[in-house]
């Protein structure tokens, strides 16, 4: 690899603590389901802590999902390092859709991770297939390997896409993405690509 990942899931938002699926590219871009102050704090801890430990810095670039949750903890790191550089928005690091569970108990989520680990192509329920999720995520890896070279690049994503992508990064089944150790809201993680 080229580069060095880090990933970044977003933090504490008002969809988890409502606890709601909230999957829709749209609606997620909504302000309405943005940070909560808990996220906001998280975030800017998880950062400050980055930053000191020489992790990130301003050379840092940043890849993020375009839902609110996501955009306003790209925005937090760009200004905890001083970034002159844009945020790059990109769809393919979006949430997962799930489907017919939409707007509805994130309870669900159980139902679909055993969906996955039994079959990683399902889209029971109307839900996106874990291996379209590690389609999309790993040609964006493709791609920023291709345009950059010795560059730390942060991915601020969601926790499934998160996870679906550390499959395909360690060439597994995108079956197996509940086996991986599982990211905290506003955790930042080295992945290491071989």
């Amino acid at each position: 690899m080229k580069n060095t990942y880090y990933f970044l899931r977003h933090g504490q938002s008002k969809a988890n603590v409502a606890g709601i699926i909230l999957s829709g590219l749209e609606e997620g871009k909504k302000s309405d389901y943005t940070l909560t102050e808990v996220g906001e704090a998280e975030i800017l801890t998880s950062v400050v802590h980055a930053r000191d430990q020489g992790i990130l810095d301003q050379s840092t670039l940043i890849f993020s999902s375009p839902f609110s949750r996501c955009a306003r903890s790209a925005e937090i790191v760009k200004e905890v390092l001083g970034l002159d550089q844009e945020i790059s928005f990109d769809d393919r690091l979006r949430e997962r859709w799930f489907g017919d569970w939409e707007h509805t108990s994130n309870e669900h989520y159980e139902r679909v991770w055993e969906d996955d680990r039994l079959n990683s192509a399902h889209t029971i329920a109307n839900v996106e297939s874990a291996d379209d999720v590690q389609r999309r995520t790993i040609a964006l890896i493709q791609e920023l390997e291709e345009r950059y070279r010795d560059r730390v690049i942060l991915l601020v994503s969601h926790g499934d896409a998160l996870q679906i992508l550390h499959t395909g990064l360690k060439g597994v089944s995108a079956a197996t993405h509940r086996e991986l150790a599982h990211l905290k809201t506003a955790e930042i993680r080295r992945w290491d690509v071989s």
